[in-house]
């Protein structure tokens, strides 16, 4: 009972969204007010949803703690860090593309025309058999194309509706998977423009120093500076609205490389980034789904017999890490290698050389760290869908970031995790998990969603004991 009433103390305090509630005033206070800016409490709230990576039909639980979330947080804007859909899914077999430079159409429906074709021709130069006329094949493309923009705009329907439900405005950027289902991000960008709240600027012929408008986004006076699909900028008012405070830049950090491995952003982007902080007139943190190569710099590399040691990703391979406290955050933790591009792009020297606060990253599914490097704040922020791999079901988790007026430029940051949130999972699925690092003193997550009280504070001593004597107990083979 004691243990219970305890676990029970550290949640969250959820105020649910009540859709039979006829008072449909947005629960973001940025929306009531036209455009993004900081409360009259000094406070401006960001949403990160990293890695959804979803068919035609979200999880229920994916749904279940994006809901959670937002009605614990009521923040100001989610921003979505690519991976929304699971491009490789079944569903989308017909127009599937595993490398953007491969044909454009070579999904296994078009694999088997292909093998057809080939056999169709053979035949011919023996029978004489007619070939399919190369209209009906362009006719057939066609239908596929239009039944996977349907089936993701299935699934957007289904991750979007606890934002369109409670007013909260959302931006969104691509990751590896997205564009595997055989539409473009620009294709992609135009589906997201269909749902009310969407802030992805219409970015054809796109000049950056040329602020725009997003109708449909709920904010009649947000100012967006656009790039191209996925990659743009948003400045943040302060209290009074008098002067921009803040500038959050949503970037398509790329999918794959030619050469092997994950890509970059693209020369675009990269310019873009250069002109961000005069564009927007103040410091900006920058949101993207593929981290940079310099995130092994909050890691501290170890033998492959030390205790929680991770193995790196490609270019990292040869070496094994955990994470270097000395320099993360309390309560980061460590699940995979960093899955980033083998070459740097000279993006973090950008972020470096103009004013910019930092980035947060998904695409890694079990790292959930935070930590500083040349001044710059790098965030690894986990999964939070349920049909893709990732941490234990509890673990799952959307970042919140609080930015505070007084210091704009030192947010605050907290995983909402679902089992904080929500509780136990719907299926029964089975899921596996490490961390080379385990909290064990109470001080080890700051909570952003209420203070914590003197049963908090013994809470989560209590927690960090329990989990450190499980992270210790032999395990049975």
């Amino acid at each position: 009972m004691i243990a219970q009433s305890i676990a029970q103390s550290t949640r969250a305090r959820i105020r649910p969204h009540d859709p039979n509630n006829s008072d449909d005033y947005p629960v973001s206070v940025s929306a009531r007010l036209g455009r993004l800016q900081f409360h009259a409490s000094g406070k401006f709230r960001v949403l990160q949803l990293a890695d959804i990576q979803d068919g035609p039909v979200p999880a229920k639980d994916t749904i279940r703690l994006i809901e959670a979330a937002l009605d614990a947080s009521r923040p100001d804007l989610v921003i979505l860090t690519g991976d929304q859909i699971a491009g490789y899914d079944p569903a989308f077999s017909k127009t599937f593309r595993k490398r953007r430079w491969d044909t454009t159409w070579d999904g296994v429906t078009a694999a088997g025309r292909s093998v057809g074709a080939m056999v169709g021709s053979a035949l011919q130069s023996i029978t004489s058999a007619p070939q399919i006329p190369q209209a009906d094949e362009q006719a057939a493309r066609k239908r596929d194309l239009e039944q996977t923009r349907d089936l993701v705009r299935r699934s957007l329907s289904a991750v979007l509706q606890p934002m369109i439900d409670r007013g909260i405005p959302f931006a969104v950027t691509y990751g590896v998977h997205d564009f595997q289902c055989g539409l473009s991000n620009a294709e992609l960008d135009a589906i997201y423009r269909e749902f009310p709240g969407c802030l992805n600027p219409e970015s054809t012929a796109a000049n950056p120093a040329v602020a725009r408008r997003q109708p449909g986004s709920g904010l009649p006076d947000q100012p967006v500076h656009a790039c191209e699909p996925g990659t743009f900028a948003l400045p943040v008012r302060d209290v009074d609205g008098g002067h921009v405070a803040l500038g959050l830049a949503v970037v398509d950090s790329g999918d794959y490389a030619q050469e092997g491995g994950y890509g970059s952003p693209s020369e675009a982007a990269l310019n873009f980034l250069r002109q961000v902080p005069t564009l927007v007139g103040a410091r900006s943190l920058v949101f993207q789904h593929t981290p940079l190569p310099q995130f092994y710099d909050l890691l501290k590399p170890v033998s492959s017999t030390t205790a929680y040691a991770i193995q790196g990703y490609r270019a990292f391979d040869q070496q094994c890490y955990v994470l270097d406290e000395s320099k993360t955050r309390p309560g980061s933790y460590l699940g995979e290698g960093v899955s980033c591009p083998d070459k740097d792009s000279g993006e973090f020297d950008i972020l470096r050389a103009g004013d910019y606060i930092g980035l947060f990253a998904g695409q890694d599914h079990r790292n959930g760290f935070v930590g500083t490097v040349d001044g710059l704040l790098l965030g690894a922020t986990p999964t939070c869908g349920f049909h893709a791999y990732g941490p234990a079901p509890e673990r799952r988790a959307a970042r919140l970031i609080e930015f505070d007026i007084r210091h704009p430029y030192e947010p605050r940051t907290q995983l909402l995790e679902f089992g904080s949130l929500v509780g136990k999972p719907s299926g029964n699925k089975a899921y596996t998990f490490a961390l080379s690092h385990v909290p064990t003193s109470a001080g080890d997550a700051v909570n952003l969603l209420r203070r914590p009280g003197l049963l908090a504070t013994a809470a989560a001593t209590v927690a960090g004991v329990a989990a450190a004597m499980t992270a210790f107990r032999p395990k049975r083979r």
